[in-house]
């Protein structure tokens, strides 16, 4: 891979090169990227085991090759771990899929902002709420029955408000006997143990 690299782009015969992906030794994974960190390595290829936690200043380029098999918030994490420092950067999204595929219209919302807030307003928008009180985080049915996440914000934000005012006065709802009973029959054992993580 390395030398189709090279043989593609000539300016990278003196670079110096390294390879970063999940599957290596941690303690390998751990000096690849302090010698990046540290500048002794110019060019880092990785596979998404940089998503998180990285943070190299001098990191300012960034090329993803098929973009379009990631979701949004894990463009936004990728493209994160550039322009932390003081250099300007750029990333590019590369992709070979046609016009019209699905994935298109989340490159489009990562070029073009790089507002978490605005790119999960989208992504909500394209996947639904999915399972709210689950780990299922997409698909087109939503665990919601009467309300939607995105049509009815100011409802969900209202509501939040109150039931946070009604758990700091009365954590154990014992003042609030039908509101208790009426949980017990939506949220199961799963339910509980879900929000219990989060």
């Amino acid at each position: 891979m390395l030398e189709r690299l090279i043989s593609a782009q000539p300016e990278l015969r003196d670079a110096r090169i390294a390879v970063l992906h999940g599957r290596q030794d941690p303690l390998v994974k751990t000096e690849t990227m302090n010698r990046f960190a540290a500048g002794e390595i110019d060019v880092l290829i990785s596979t998404t085991v940089i998503e998180v936690g990285v943070d190299v200043a001098n990191a300012s380029l960034m090329i993803m090759v098929d973009p379009e098999r990631f979701g949004i918030s894990q463009l936004h994490q990728l493209r994160g771990r550039i322009g932390r420092g003081e250099h300007e950067s750029t990333c590019l999204l590369v992709t070979r899929s046609r016009p019209d595929h699905p994935g298109r219209e989340r490159l489009a919302a990562v070029a073009s902002t790089t507002d978490g807030f605005e790119l999960a307003e989208v992504d909500l928008k394209l996947r639904r709420e999915g399972n709210i009180l689950g780990a299922s985080q997409s698909g087109r049915k939503s665990g919601l029955r009467w309300i939607s996440a995105l049509r009815d914000e100011a409802l969900v934000t209202r509501a939040r408000e109150d039931a946070e005012a009604v758990i700091a006065d009365d954590p154990q709802l014992a003042q609030h006997t039908e509101l208790l009973a009426a949980i017990g029959r939506v949220v199961d054992e799963n339910s509980q143990a879900f929000l219990e993580r989060g």
